[in-house]
């Protein structure tokens, strides 16, 4: 789950999003200060609107935030108030973390993409398509999950590249605002001290102290 708040650009709306839009479109469906979008074909909730939330909570931000745990009762109450089912999907751990590429081999349908397995936690490993040109087995990454709001504001998903899966993205210094730091083409080949699953936030403040 993503959240977003932006009142002055926005409004007094809290965001919710869960994924992308399917090619065939989506549901709405309102209910008092309650929006519930749904992808057309699936039925899954892939949006939540909820206007004028300063009459529920109060939420500090301009752009992605973490909801409290209590944040996330108070919207459930809403929700289940105008009769929609409460939130069923409230992962809000870092989407940008160190990933360590355990396999890389060639795409079998491309000339310069890379297949890789790539652990982003002691229990998660992603295979990620990355058409960078220094890809390789062994380096520690960072990895955009699916979900990872970029500096950019593009949120990544799941998709396909040429027919093969591909969830998430590894990333450079360029995707991730961090060419004061290095500023080189293809991904970012981290330090191999860092741990797998290492937020982001972490990895910037470590590199620009020393």
């Amino acid at each position: 789950m993503l959240a977003f708040y932006n009142k002055d650009n926005v409004g007094d709306t809290l965001m919710l999003t869960f994924g992308s839009v399917g090619e065939h479109g989506v549901d709405v469906e309102q209910k008092d200060t309650v929006t519930v979008i749904k992808d057309k074909t699936t039925q899954d909730v892939i949006g939540i609107n909820v206007f004028n939330i300063s009459d529920s909570m109060s939420l500090v931000g301009n752009g992605p935030i973490k909801l409290t745990d209590e944040q996330i009762n108070q919207v459930n109450d809403l929700l289940e108030k105008n009769g929609f089912a409460p939130l069923s999907d409230t992962d809000q751990l870092a989407k940008l973390v160190v990933g360590y590429v355990e396999s890389c081999v060639p795409h079998e349908d491309s000339d310069h993409l890379s297949v890789t397995q790539t652990r982003v936690n002691n229990d998660e490993v992603l295979q990620i398509v990355c058409g960078a040109k220094n890809i390789d087995a062994g380096q520690h990454v960072i990895v955009a999950k699916p979900g990872a709001v970029m500096p950019s504001g593009e949120i990544i998903w799941a998709g396909e590249l040429r027919g093969v899966k591909s969830s998430g993205m590894i990333c450079s210094t360029r995707e991730l605002d961090a060419t004061d730091i290095e500023d080189l083409p293809g991904i970012w080949e981290l330090n191999d001290s860092f741990e797998v699953g290492t937020p982001l936030e972490e990895v910037l403040e470590w590199y620009r102290k020393n």
